[in-house]
């Protein structure tokens, strides 16, 4: 990789053909992707979601975490019931994906080694995940029964503070103060155990600074981001500062930068934002803290897409923009999943 990386408008055509020939070689993870819910349009047909298994053939996207997610509500122990059936009701919905339709093979990846096994094998990788630590209200049991499922990561928050810990976006609807538990409540420090006992990713993504902070201290395995982009680019709540990036590095983990269009420019629309701002966002935290603790996402089917990665079957567009600016094969490896595939080792190999 050169030592600088080159701001300039649109695409090297002459670069595209090899960009995505490497693209079409390469382990892509997207590691964070949204189910519609109540069940949507078929994983299998190419229709109006912005994944489904024939945009991630086009497109060239191995493999994907499709993300159980749970809306914040009231913690109240019927809305926390709720909320565990719909993420074992979604965690089912994913395993689901896992076969062969329209002549197209998916199949559950539940291992870092599985992910690659799927690429080597020419079939779709499926990682199912659960968003928002909401599911499990405070039965830190329900964590085995997501990882039995195969959930593969947490997201600690979303939008709203949770009874493990704050998030960045309290909700006034909800009576959120700013801070509730000023970061880890204890029974969050506690889930984080059993997370790392399981052999679960913690994912900081939606969490306050000081619960990412100290995430980062409590965990016996490296912290994961799944979907954030950098404040130093775009000042959001949602994103990560340089020393929050720092912590990550210091910890060995990985922060994934994401599609959200207002996470990458300040209040920008998705058809106000390219690759090329993705790109930056990249560029940043790799010259921040180094090529071995970012990777990509698109948070589709969740709020992520713009203007040429409007979905899946656009992904190469990312490929060929990191490339034009001097990404070797070997960081695109990482960017594309490596880095993400290694927490995930590592993170496997220490549960009990």
């Amino acid at each position: 990789m050169p030592p600088d990386f080159r701001e300039t408008g649109g695409m090297n055509d002459a670069l595209a053909p090899d960009a995505l020939a490497l693209h079409r070689a390469l382990v892509t993870l997207d590691t964070h992707i949204d189910i519609p819910w109540p069940p949507g349009p078929e994983p299998f047909v190419d229709g109006p979601r912005r994944v489904d298994m024939a945009k991630m053939q086009r497109g060239g996207m191995s493999a994907g975490c499709f993300v159980a997610y749970v809306p914040q509500a009231t913690r109240t122990p019927a809305n926390e019931d709720a909320a565990f059936a719909r993420a074992i009701a979604m965690l089912d919905h994913i395993n689901a994906m896992g076969r062969t339709e329209n002549q197209i093979t998916a199949r559950v990846a539940l291992s870092a080694g599985a992910v690659e096994a799927a690429k080597r094998d020419g079939v779709l990788a499926i990682v199912p995940c659960v968003e928002n630590g909401f599911a499990i209200g405070t039965d830190l049991s329900r964590l085995a029964e997501f990882h039995a499922r195969g959930a593969r990561y947490l997201t600690l928050t979303h939008n709203g503070h949770n009874a493990l810990a704050d998030s960045c976006n309290p909700r006034r609807d909800l009576g959120d103060r700013d801070s509730e538990h000023g970061g880890l409540s204890p029974i969050g420090v506690r889930a984080i155990g059993e997370m790392n006992r399981l052999g679960m990713m913690v994912d900081v993504a939606h969490t306050s600074r000081d619960t990412m902070m100290q995430a980062a201290e409590t965990s016996r395995t490296p912290i994961v981001s799944t979907h954030s982009c950098v404040s130093a680019l775009c000042d959001h709540s949602r994103n990560m500062t340089d020393w929050q990036l720092d912590i990550i590095r210091d910890v060995n983990g990985v922060i994934q930068i994401t599609a959200v269009s207002a996470f990458l420019k300040p209040n920008a629309k998705p058809d106000d934002v390219t690759s090329a701002d993705f790109a930056d966002h990249v560029d940043h935290a790799v010259k921040r803290i180094g090529i071995d603790h970012v990777g990509i996402s698109s948070d589709f089917d969740g709020g992520g897409w713009f203007r040429d990665w409007k979905d899946a079957g656009d992904t190469a567009n990312i490929t060929i923009e990191l490339a034009r600016r001097g990404y070797d094969r070997g960081a695109l490896e990482k960017l594309w999943g490596g880095n993400f595939l290694r927490v995930m080792r590592v993170v496997e190999e220490a549960a009990e």
